[in-house]
C-alpha cells in the first residue's frame, strides 16, 4: 500500500514538473533587445582551406595584419582651448577592442606608439620623436532635431487637491469666522407677535 502511494507521488511530481517546464517554454517570453542593437552576421559554414586538414600541402597564408588606424578607437578627448596651455591633454582610447583607458600626451599607447598630440576633436599617435603614423578624429555630434509642435487646444484646468498637513508641520490656520449681526432690540412701542 505504501509503495503504491510513493509511486503515485513520483508520477504526479513528474507530471507537475513537465507541465511547469512546458508552460515556461510556451508562455514566458524573454525581454526584447533594445532598439539600438544590431544583428551580427555569422557565416553559415566554416571558411578556409580544408586541404591541409585533409592531409594535402597548403601554401602558407600570411595572416592579414589589420590597418593601424582600425586597431584604435577614440572615445573622447580633453584638450586645452589654446596652444598657450602647453602640451596638456588626455585621450580616451580603446586598443584592439579592449576596455578604453585614458592616456596623457607622451604616454605609450601600444608598442612604440605614444600619444603625440591632442586636439579638440582628434589625436595623433606615432613614435616618440617621429612623425605621426595614426590620426584619429571624433565624428561631429549629430545635429539636434528642430521643428515646431502642432497646435493643440488648451487643456482643462486641473482641480487643486486638498492640502494635507505633513507630520511635524504646523496645521494651517482656519479661515476667520465673521460674527453674525445681532438683531436690534425691539422698541417699546412695537409688540412682537407671539407664536
Amino acid at each position: 500500500m505504501m509503495t503504491a502511494r510513493w509511486l503515485a507521488f513520483a508520477v504526479w511530481a513528474g507530471v507537475a514538473a513537465s507541465a511547469l517546464f512546458w508552460g515556461l517554454r510556451w508562455f514566458v517570453h524573454p525581454a526584447p533587445a533594445p532598439g539600438f542593437t544590431r544583428v551580427v552576421a555569422t557565416a553559415a559554414s566554416p571558411q578556409g582551406d580544408l586541404s591541409r586538414l585533409l592531409g594535402g600541402d597548403a601554401p602558407a597564408v600570411a595572416a592579414a595584419v589589420p590597418a593601424a588606424a582600425s586597431r584604435f578607437h577614440l572615445l573622447g578627448v580633453v584638450a586645452a582651448r589654446s596652444d598657450a596651455a602647453g602640451r596638456e591633454g588626455l585621450a580616451l582610447i580603446a586598443v584592439d577592442g579592449k576596455p578604453a583607458r585614458s592616456y596623457r600626451i607622451g604616454a605609450p599607447v601600444d608598442g612604440d606608439l605614444v600619444l603625440q598630440d591632442v586636439r579638440p576633436r582628434g589625436i595623433s599617435l606615432g613614435p616618440r620623436d617621429g612623425a605621426a603614423k595614426v590620426k584619429l578624429e571624433i565624428p561631429p555630434p549629430v545635429a539636434a532635431a528642430t521643428g515646431t509642435l502642432p497646435l493643440q487646444s488648451a487643456p482643462a484646468p486641473l482641480a487643486r487637491p486638498a492640502v494635507r498637513p505633513s507630520f511635524g508641520a504646523a496645521a494651517p490656520a482656519p479661515p476667520p469666522v465673521e460674527a453674525e449681526p445681532q438683531p436690534a432690540a425691539p422698541d417699546a412701542g412695537h409688540a412682537l407677535p407671539t407664536l
